[in-house]
């Protein structure tokens, strides 16, 4: 039976681990090939959150996909170069033929000050990364698709703080909030190319970018080491379903839906993953 993307071609930002990976695994369990970029390497501003993602990372995504009998262009590329994007997307379609689905997944997540005490360094970092990257990932890969005229699917990575605030998250909040407004605009104006555009809104993933001991401190001040096991309960409060984090393949689940067929007619939509969260 084939799979519910057989054929088809994904770009995926952020792939060296974490949804990125695990997007580009349940993708190509369904059938499609992949393009995978990924800075995989670490960022100036980030080593007090958590570590980033390594060449050895993206490589791991590589032989994963690689052991799913699916083809894979895999590039290191910072969404925030626009040529460095584009070049990195241009070798993977002459590679694999078309482009037919994106996850522009690749973000950042900083914490922890009142937004009086964010550093424009901070700021800039993460919105040019988590909004302006986004936007960087849609204006490389729109002309292929546009060329192809065979319609497609765009997916933005949003959040639980890109709908409703967040206290001590300013600037990722404000970023992820920026990704519904760009996803609304690329959906009105890609409609007549048949292209859909929707963002998906995760509540806590259980990646490095949760499960690490600066974000535990964030639920957890007066803790000096918070651990996960003391963390699960106070995330869990968080949901209105009884798990403290979803997992990476939840997202993937997702992903898969609105790059399949099965959801042709579904664009400009939030579709929330969030185990409650935002109704709670």
């Amino acid at each position: 039976m084939a799979g519910r993307v057989e054929g088809k071609v994904a770009f995926i930002t952020g792939a060296a681990r974490g949804q990125g990976r695990s997007h580009a695994l349940r993708l190509a369990q369904e059938g499609a090939d992949i393009i995978a970029v990924d800075v995989a390497e670490p960022l100036p501003g980030m080593e007090r959150f958590y570590p980033g993602a390594t060449e050895a990372d993206l490589e791991e995504t590589v032989r994963q996909v690689e052991a799913l009998d699916r083809r894979i262009v895999a590039r290191k590329a910072d969404v925030r170069d626009y040529d460095a994007l584009k070049a990195a997307l241009d070798e993977g379609v002459a590679e694999l033929g078309h482009v037919d689905v994106v996850s522009a997944n690749a973000g950042v997540f900083t914490f922890g000050e009142q937004s009086q005490l964010v550093t424009d360094e901070e700021w800039e970092l993460v919105n040019d990364i988590n909004s302006k990257g986004v936007w960087h990932t849609a204006k490389a890969v729109i002309p292929h698709m546009i060329e192809q005229g065979t319609g497609g699917s765009i997916i933005l990575t949003s959040s639980t703080a890109g709908l409703k605030g967040t206290p001590n998250v300013v600037a990722y909040t404000a970023s992820k909030h920026a990704v519904v407004g760009i996803m609304r605009t690329l959906a009105l104006e890609l409609a007549p190319h048949r292209i859909r555009v929707n963002t998906v809104h995760p509540t806590g993933v259980a990646t490095n970018m949760i499960l690490n001991e600066a974000t535990f401190r964030l639920f957890m001040p007066d803790v000096e080491h918070p651990t996960q096991e003391q963390a699960a309960p106070i995330f869990e409060s968080t949901n209105a379903l009884p798990v403290p984090w979803v997992e990476p393949v939840d997202i993937s689940n997702a992903v898969l839906f609105l790059a399949s067929d099965e959801a042709r007619y579904v664009t400009g939509t939030e579709l929330k993953i969030d185990a409650g969260y935002t109704i709670k």
